[in-house]
């Protein structure tokens, strides 16, 4: 029971951690599913493990120094300290396999601990999801290599610094500890407990994870596609000819952009044709999505204008994509462009007026904001066949105005 309620205790380091947003190495470690989605370099990734490790090594230095100019190993009369003792020395007795092991299952529990914390963003919720993985390391002995940072050379200062008087308080004598120095703990219980640290957290716990639930096959894009129009009257029939369809109006022969495009490059492509969207195919042609300049410049703003390395269109595009039926009519569309039907008629699904205004429909058509893409990709039989923009669509509405006007730029023939 003592050693699962020091467990309990010693739980409140890594609460720390987590709710106030530090770093500990035996959790930093997760990066590796960083690495293994592309995201950041080898080189990269243990560069972060490096900082995060010497960052602790200082902080567990620091610690030590205030906790040896305390006195606190004097406490019950040397027992504090007697137990540190015992405790660091038990340590550098594991053989190097021993310690490996030990650092595997320790550094298993604490990285699950950390992943519990993803389930919940309530503080409370992640301080309890913590308590137990932790009880259970130290409560079976296991390896933490950040704690033996701390705990072995207090050992290591108490047995070449501590006076006399606690000597005799304890009853045991210094040359007792003499196997606690500096050489012993590198070689015995730091590096096979970091390394094991390391598979236990890096391996067993994020590359595992990695594997399970890694980004799976490209699927389709989720196609939502437009709703027919109200039935026209005759003389609107004729002006809008409603016999043209997409098929009439599309692009045929769109640029479109590969998954695998790197962000800079699909931004130099919108960039060269003067698109601010463009569909993004597969292998196999199908359409998985779209890449707008607003999905660049929303991730920017959350990156804070520093792009993750090695991003991909497939890291950016809209997955749910509203998309068009090439015998679609030309009325259906333009009324998909500019009208949003739920904000013109706010019913509900049972026809009852969920909000009542006194404009004429004719002012609240023009006064309404009107959120829907410039761009639409066109399918046919479930193929991206081509795209349809908004321009398109006014081409193709032009002849209702009638014959093209020629402007007079000749000032002495405009007054004639």
């Amino acid at each position: 029971m003592s050693r699962l309620a020091g467990g309990v205790a010693f739980s409140m380091g890594l609460i720390l951690i987590v709710i106030c947003g530090g770093e500990l190495f035996t959790s930093s470690v997760l990066s590796s599913i960083s690495w293994a989605n592309r995201e950041i370099s080898f080189g990269k990734m243990l560069s972060i493990w490096g900082k995060v490790y010497v960052g602790n090594f200082i902080g567990a230095i620091f610690l030590l120094l205030l906790v040896t100019a305390a006195g606190l190993y004097q406490l019950d009369e040397g027992q504090w300290g007697l137990n540190a003792l015992n405790i660091a020395q038990h340590k550098l007795h594991h053989t190097t396999v021993q310690a490996f092991a030990l650092g595997i299952l320790c550094n298993l529990l604490v990285c699950l601990a950390i992943w519990l914390t993803f389930s919940s963003a309530n503080a409370m919720t992640k301080a309890a999801m913590t308590i137990m993985p932790v009880a259970m390391f130290v409560s079976s002995g296991f390896e933490h290599c950040v704690a033996n940072m701390f705990m072995v050379p207090l050992g290591i200062v108490i047995q070449n610094f501590a006076p006399d008087s606690f000597w005799q308080q304890v009853g045991v004598t210094a040359s007792q500890y003499s196997d606690l120095n500096v050489t012993q703990f590198i070689t015995a219980n730091l590096i096979p407990v970091t390394l094991g640290n390391i598979v236990g957290g890096a391996v067993l716990v994020g590359l595992a994870n990695w594997s399970i639930y890694r980004r799976p096959q490209l699927k389709a894009a989720n196609v939502v596609t437009i709703t027919e129009t109200q039935a026209l009257t005759s003389v609107k029939e004729t002006l809008m000819k409603s016999t043209i369809t997409v098929k009439d109006m599309m692009n045929s022969q769109p640029v479109t952009l590969s998954v695998d495009m790197t962000t800079p490059a699909a931004i130099d492509t919108l960039l060269d044709h003067h698109l601010s969207a463009a569909p993004v195919v597969d292998m196999q042609g199908r359409l998985v999505g779209v890449l707008s300049s607003h999905d660049v410049m929303v991730d920017l703003w959350c990156q804070d204008y520093l792009p993750s390395q090695d991003q991909k269109v497939v890291d950016l595009m809209t997955r749910d994509v509203i998309a068009i039926d090439v015998n679609d009519k030309l009325v259906d569309v333009a009324e998909f462009f500019c009208i949003d039907k739920e904000q013109l008629f706010p019913t509900t699904s049972m026809g009852i007026a969920t909000r009542f205004s006194a404009l004429s429909l004719e002012e609240r058509a023009k006064s309404m904001k009107v959120n829907k893409p410039h761009m639409l990709p066109v399918l046919h039989n479930g193929q991206l066949v081509g795209v349809l923009e908004r321009n398109d669509v006014l081409e193709a509405l032009r002849p209702i105005y009638g014959e093209r006007v020629r402007i007079v730029k000749d000032k002495a023939l405009a007054r004639a």
